[in-house]
């Protein structure tokens, strides 16, 4: 008995001490952890002046800054979260808002700006410049913005709101911390007790993913949570935003460009007229930059334009940055002139008083070939240009490419907001010198440059072009080369060659290729046929109307054609 006794206590040790061991595991499993996240990390804040943002329920990766205590963004974040139309003119120092009828203007660095012709102030800096960053004071973009934004500080971050809709809330029913992570050993992010509110954003089995009304986003359990419900979130309207009014005829546009590359040729204007029917718009090409200062030359005739209202032709005078009125050896740059607020300015009033004085009914903004970081220039140009013409009654239309991602910074939405028709090019799927033999305008490629439109610009306001022309493309040896043959020289030049052209399903055109020693030619043709079913289209999209490229150009059957199509 006196040996059994120490054996059993022995044992009765071991189990105490694997007791307590498993015990120890147990209770470092499923205790909670009291360790706190590096706050700072979270936030991802590097500098003293940064300030992260909690945009709707997500922390984004832009963040605020603090300057003299006023917060600010940097102009690309007010453009890419909040408003597009702030626009920094880096030459001259300006911060500009354009609304229907007014720029609203800010030097950089200054307290004041303009609008409707009077100076007012802020009582802080409304655009600070630190080396190539503009950064904008939020209080002043929320003076044409309507989004919320609350600050917290230690460490600095803020929730900010653009959009407002239904959240599901709960109270907090018992004191509790916010983990990074959902699981007692996570982090804790901040603490709440409770009758604290929160959003809930994601429940899962045990934990929910929440946000705080102080913006930190983390896991609570799912028994600290009650009274879970839907609530409405009250929006801001403090802004009321400008409605932008357009000039919309009551009739369908069939707009026909005429090509005027010297000022003898207005006169022939009744001939390139003759038997033309189902027309109601004429675009001279009359305007081109001609320096770098904002200087365009004009082609403009007054006589051209009465004879034109005689034949009940309204003018849009067509302005273009390519031709430089034939003076090819000026040195025009668009960003040059586009970049300078007194430039635009200036290229603007001498627009619009040389519309009125020669009686003109619009303007045809025809600039083409822009590179990427000219497009907020040229935005900005028409926001400009459409506040005087607004004023003075003058149509505005713009050409634009068929949509492509590469032409995104054209901003097609912007201008669907601000000018009176919006004109696709709807050519040049294949184009002089591309080396690729194809159609100049599928039926496709009309269609989808129609839709892709239509998917930033209301219809009432887009204008459809289509080709008074074709290519002719010819293969030798590897190399592909081409040349230009009008609709007028088509039947011609069919008869020429012996041709019997077939139609094609895929592009809905005519179609023919043939050999000539050792070259390949192809020819889609652009006739009646292929133009009505583009007409089709056109009607099918309920679009504002059509334009030609270019008078002169067509066969003599294609009238018929607009005619039929205005009055449908």
């Amino acid at each position: 008995m006196k040996k059994f006794i120490p054996a059993m206590v022995a044992i009765v040790l071991i189990f105490v001490i694997v007791g307590a061991w498993a015990g120890t595991k147990v209770y470092e499993k499923y205790s909670y952890s009291d360790e706190r996240a590096d706050l700072e990390q979270y936030f991802e804040i590097d500098t003293d002046d940064g300030v992260a943002i909690v945009l709707q329920d997500e922390k984004i990766a832009e963040q605020a800054k603090i300057i003299d205590g006023i917060y600010y963004l940097d102009l690309a974040s007010v453009h890419k979260y909040l408003n597009e139309r702030f626009y920094w003119d880096g030459n001259e120092s300006l911060l500009i808002y354009t609304t229907p009828t007014d720029m609203i203007t800010s030097v950089v660095g200054s307290s004041a700006y303009t609008a409707e012709g009077a100076e007012q102030t802020e009582n802080y800096v409304i655009s600070v410049q630190e080396g190539e960053i503009l950064y904008v004071a939020l209080d002043y973009v929320k003076k044409y913005t309507n989004f919320s934004y609350e600050a917290f500080s230690t460490p600095n971050r803020m929730q900010m709101y653009t959009v407002w809709g239904e959240q599901t809330v709960a109270e907090i029913g018992k004191d509790t911390a916010v983990r990074f992570q959902g699981g007692v050993k996570s982090e804790i992010l901040t603490n709440l007790v409770a009758g604290d509110k929160v959003v809930v954003l994601e429940e899962m089995e045990n934990w929910s993913k929440v946000k705080t009304n102080d913006c930190y986003i983390g896991y609570v359990e799912n028994k600290r949570l009650k009274n879970i419900a839907q609530e409405q979130q009250v929006p801001v309207t403090d802004y009321e935003e400008p409605v932008y009014t357009n000039i919309k005829k009551d009739y369908k546009i069939s707009l026909m460009w005429h090509q005027i590359y010297r000022q003898e040729a207005n006169a022939n204007l009744d001939n390139v007229m003759a038997g033309v029917s189902g027309v109601n718009t004429i675009s001279p090409t009359w305007f081109s930059l001609s320096d770098n200062q904002g200087n365009f030359n004009s082609f403009a005739s007054s006589d051209y334009v009465a004879k034109a209202h005689a034949k009940g032709l309204e003018v849009w005078a067509m302005v273009d940055n390519f031709n430089y009125a034939h003076n090819y050896d000026a040195d025009v740059s668009t960003q040059e002139v586009l970049s300078y607020t007194s430039k635009r300015q200036y290229l603007i009033d001498g627009l619009v008083n040389t519309a009125l004085a020669y009686g003109i009914d619009g303007l045809n903004i025809d600039f083409e070939g822009i590179p990427a970081e000219t497009g907020p220039h040229f935005i900005q140009f028409i926001r400009e240009l459409s506040i005087k013409c607004r004023e003075k009654g003058l149509v505005l239309s713009v050409d634009n490419y068929v949509p492509t991602s590469g032409t995104d910074y054209y901003e097609r939405e912007e201008q669907g907001n601000v000018v009176d028709y919006f004109i696709i090019m709807g050519y040049d799927e294949h184009w002089r010198g591309c080396g690729t033999a194809g159609s100049v305008a599928s039926i496709h490629f009309v269609d989808e440059g129609i839709a892709k439109t239509l998917e930033d610009v209301p219809a009432e306001k887009v204008i459809n072009a289509v080709p008074f022309y074709t290519l002719v493309w010819r293969t030798d040896g590897g190399e592909t080369t081409d040349e230009t043959l009008t609709m007028a020289n088509t039947g011609a030049y069919i008869d020429r060659n012996g041709l019997t052209p077939t139609w094609d399903e895929e592009t809905c055109q005519n179609y023919v290729e043939f050999e000539e020693g050792n070259a390949l030619y192809q020819v889609w043709f652009e006739d009646v046929e292929s133009l009505q079913v583009k007409l089709n289209v056109m009607n099918k999209h309920a679009l504002a109307g059509v334009a030609g490229w270019s008078l002169g150009l067509q066969s003599k059957d294609v009238w018929p054609l607009f005619e039929a199509y205005i009055n449908s």
